[in-house]
């Protein structure tokens, strides 16, 4: 139960399916939800678990991701304020096990609705309904987009564009390792290593443990669009 006026109002705030909701509802949500928080670096789901509750993310972030056999990673999309996992959300509807793993990036400030409760109120609350299939369809959209950048597009260029939208997020110094570009391309380290090195002598970029500098926007915005998709050929008659 979610009793504190202040709690309230900030989760009220941040998700727009409750002020759009009845007043029953509302009431129901905080009375039967629970409020977590979680440290930074903190594993939340495991490939194969039950999924027992859904979490409304307040604050903080998540990364979603699969593993290989090999050990490399994949992300498949980040959860923020306002939102929550879709897949988590799906296998609560189908009663199925989780099908990738769940870390927080950031401590984050949750709120958790068990199984039941995430049934019964799909069926019966339009605006709760809307929220999570509204917010299925826009993950659907970029886990696909992710799909079709691994299979049909060069490395070189979406990291190109990667480092492009970590700019748009942080400026032209961005904090991130070579490792948790990988992850999040599905490549490995020694690629993007590799990479990062050649954006380097061409000087679109410059380097230090933990940072990479955007020098020449422009150039790395060329860099990401050359032969912007390479489809295979379709085979011969």
């Amino acid at each position: 139960m979610i009793s504190d006026t202040g709690n309230i109002t900030q989760i009220t705030q941040q998700f727009q399916f409750l002020q759009q909701a009845e007043r029953d509802f509302q009431q129901s949500f905080f009375e039967r939800a629970s409020k977590i928080d979680l440290p930074a670096d903190q594993p939340i789901c495991h490939q194969g678990t039950e999924c027992t509750h859904l979490a409304l993310v307040i604050s903080g972030s998540a990364r979603v991701y699969k593993l290989s056999e090999n050990g490399r990673e994949i992300t498949l999309y980040r959860i923020g304020p306002g939102e929550s996992c879709i897949l988590t959300a799906s296998c609560i509807m189908n009663g199925e096990p989780f099908p990738a793993y769940a870390v927080s990036e950031e401590p984050i400030e949750a709120v958790l609705i068990s199984t039941a409760d995430v049934i019964r109120w799909t069926d019966q609350t339009p605006a709760w309904r809307n929220y999570l299939f509204n917010l299925i369809s826009s993950r659907l959209s970029e886990v696909i987009g992710i799909v079709e950048e691994i299979a049909f597009r060069r490395v070189d260029r979406r990291l190109a564009g990667h480092l492009i939208q970590l700019g748009k997020q942080s400026g032209a110094r961005i904090e991130s390792t070579h490792q948790m570009i990988a992850s999040d391309l599905g490549t490995s380290r020694e690629v993007v290593s590799r990479i990062l090195k050649d954006l380097e002598q061409q000087q679109m970029i410059s380097t230090a443990r933990g940072v990479i500098n955007i020098c020449d926007e422009q150039r790395l915005i060329e860099k990401s669009r050359e032969n912007h998709y390479e489809r295979p050929q379709a085979p011969d008659p």
